[in-house]
């Protein structure tokens, strides 16, 4: 099989995704945008313990999901820093707001922003290229074929699915990074199901707010997607001032 070229895989159609961490005094803030959501956290602090958080959801796939604002306040309000962790009641909640919770908390001591800039390439002949970049500069990229990685040699003959322990082996932002790209390569996947298909997954297992039973009965499709390939947008333009607007 002939693989195909993708000397950028910001140039391609394919799925686009910007995280951006901003500190504060007292409040750190994290922001996400992609093809399918529009989301902010605002976490607050004081010394080492969580004293607040703010959720602010934009564009939401499906009707049920801002229910998770209240879920991920009892998971996270009360609780030290350092226990904002990956594995809390993460299927209770909005995965998303869960993740950009704990990636405020890691950030919590920060002295400037960070962002994180991610691409997928839709599926050429079975093959995908992902990509992170931190402030611009990449931090990991792999391939993958027919749903297996086959670069960088260390991912060879894994999925998306099995890299925990990879991942688990790594630190600091190497580890971060590569733990939000395997996120983002899953969520991409949705760029390639129908509506219907969309909604015959919400049954397949609880693994979110949204499907957990209760929940899952009453969702109906939300926000259109958007396609940040084209060009003709950028993620996260204007998000900050609607979030800071819907506070007023």
């Amino acid at each position: 099989m002939i693989a195909c070229a993708v000397p950028d895989v910001f140039t391609v159609p394919g799925y686009r995704r910007v995280i951006r961490i901003e500190p504060g005094d007292g409040r750190i803030r994290a922001l996400l945008e992609d093809d399918l959501h529009a989301m902010v956290v605002e976490l607050r602090h004081a010394g080492e313990r969580v004293t607040g958080i703010d959720a602010y959801m934009d564009r939401i796939p499906w009707t049920t999901c801002p229910g998770a604002e209240r879920v991920l306040r009892d998971t996270f309000i009360g609780l030290p820093l350092a226990e904002v962790t990956a594995r809390r009641d993460k299927q209770a909640n909005c995965t998303h707001l869960h993740d950009l919770a704990v990636l405020a908390a890691a950030h919590a001591g920060d002295t400037g922003p960070s962002e994180y800039t991610f691409a997928v390439s839709d599926p050429c002949r079975g093959e995908r290229i992902l990509e992170v970049r931190r402030n611009g500069a990449t931090v990991q990229r792999w391939t993958e074929q027919d749903g297996m990685l086959t670069e960088p040699e260390a991912l060879t003959g894994q999925s998306l699915l099995t890299l925990r322990d990879w991942i688990g082996g790594l630190s600091g932002a190497p580890q971060e990074a590569a733990r939000m790209l395997q996120w983002a390569g899953l969520v991409a996947h949705g760029r390639t199901l129908s509506d219907t298909d969309k909604h015959a997954a919400l049954f397949h297992r609880p693994s979110c707010f949204t499907m957990q039973p209760g929940n899952v009965e009453h969702a109906e499709k939300a926000a259109p997607t958007k396609d940040f390939s084209s060009g003709a947008m950028r993620p996260l333009d204007g998000l900050r001032e609607r979030f800071e607007l819907s506070r007023s």
